[in-house]
């Protein structure tokens, strides 16, 4: 697939999934400096593809039945996800009261019940509670009904094909070993936490880990900057990521504001690497560039991931891989690309050639400038 630059007023919003196609059309005339695909490619190491909790997110306001097709964290999702040229699937574990890690993302869990809705924390619940939401494993038993908040909004959390939650362990066990596992160690971004808590915590999650990941790669990620360090310190075999939303959000805590906090932390920490929000990465490409500088690995994550073109911008930016929602879409426009390259179809004419040509600081200026809009 040949990319090329583009008006900005001829890009739709970038903010948004495009419903029809995971793809937009790039046209433009000049190219004043400009970088060739195919060589980029070639010397790059492997692009990453991950899906976003399994098979993606579900976002149940929106009118694409791609975002509802699967429950999210949920082995259905995840098995499904693995049919496609995928290397991991990113999901989100907490530990409930009683110490058992589960896959859940929201920090509160709902419930529609006699009218009313019913909130409660999920690690708050012990296991038992927690599973008693939802589809249950047995056809004859009926869970309480889910709900989710969506822009303030209690909505009934309706997908196509359903599935009950699951615990870590179940996920080592059932899901297709060739998958990769990204695990996100998910804290209240509004509870401050004590360090005996977050310990305890992830030791949970690493006896699980330890007792069964067998030879599947493992990524461990949070965007608690605490919980990052401690899981570095408390374990050398898997790789640290620090989750930060690269300063398009403002927090209390300033090592979760910018790119630059995040490579600090994550150069000072001994961690392996950062996973940004697109946007921070496209807002500031000089602090991409010098992460990778630091030696770090750098993943991304964000709607704009769901579009092809932005994506094969990111491969030449040098970043690693990408935490997408239209896993089948990606992952195949990504598997293009390494065909592509494979079989030489990168070699083009030198009139082809002018027209395959991405003006990178072009695009990156019209993304950014896009965002803002």
């Amino acid at each position: 697939m040949a990319t090329k630059a583009v008006y900005i007023s001829d890009v739709p919003n970038l903010d948004q999934v495009p419903e029809t196609a995971a793809s937009f059309s790039l046209y433009a005339t000049r190219l004043p400096i400009a970088v060739d695909v195919s060589k980029s490619v070639d010397n790059s190491p492997k692009f990453t593809v991950i899906g976003h909790r399994g098979h993606g997110m579900n976002i149940l306001h929106s009118t694409d039945r791609r975002m509802k097709a699967f429950k999210e964290n949920s082995i259905l999702s995840f098995n499904n996800a693995a049919k496609h040229p995928i290397d991991y699937i990113e999901f989100d574990v907490q530990v409930t009261k009683d110490d058992v890690a589960i896959i859940f993302h929201d920090d509160f869990i709902l419930s529609q019940e006699n009218g009313s809705v019913v909130e409660k924390r999920v690690t708050d619940l012990t296991m038992k509670e927690f599973f008693a939401y939802g589809p249950q494993r047995e056809v004859s038993m009926e869970g309480k009904a889910l709900a989710r908040k969506v822009n303030g909004t209690v909505v009934g959390w309706q997908v196509e094909s359903d599935d009950h939650s699951c615990t870590l362990q179940e996920a080592f066990e059932k899901v297709n070993t060739r998958l990769g596992f990204n695990i996100e160690l998910k804290f209240d971004d509004h509870r401050v936490y004590e360090q005996d808590h977050l310990i305890h915590a992830l030791e949970v999650v690493l006896k699980v880990v330890s007792e069964h990941a067998n030879d599947r790669p493992i990524i461990f990620s949070s965007f608690q900057p605490d919980a990052a360090l401690l899981m570095k310190k408390l374990q050398q075999k898997y790789p640290v990521y620090f989750l930060t939303n690269g300063g398009t959000e403002v927090y209390d805590d300033v090592r979760r504001n910018s790119l630059e906090e995040a490579r600090k932390l994550a150069v000072g920490g001994g961690l392996d690497g950062i996973v940004s929000e697109v946007k921070g990465i496209f807002g500031n490409p000089s602090a991409a560039r010098e992460i990778k500088e630091s030696n770090l690995g750098l993943l991304t994550y964000g709607k704009l991931n769901n579009i092809q073109e932005t994506v094969h911008v990111q491969q030449l930016m040098g970043v690693d891989g990408v935490i997408v929602d239209l896993v089948e879409e990606i992952a195949r426009a990504v598997e293009e690309t390494k065909t592509r390259k494979g079989s030489g179809h990168g070699e083009v004419k030198s009139e082809e050639t002018e027209k395959g040509l991405i003006e990178l600081s072009f695009l990156l200026n019209l993304i950014s400038k896009v965002i803002q809009h």
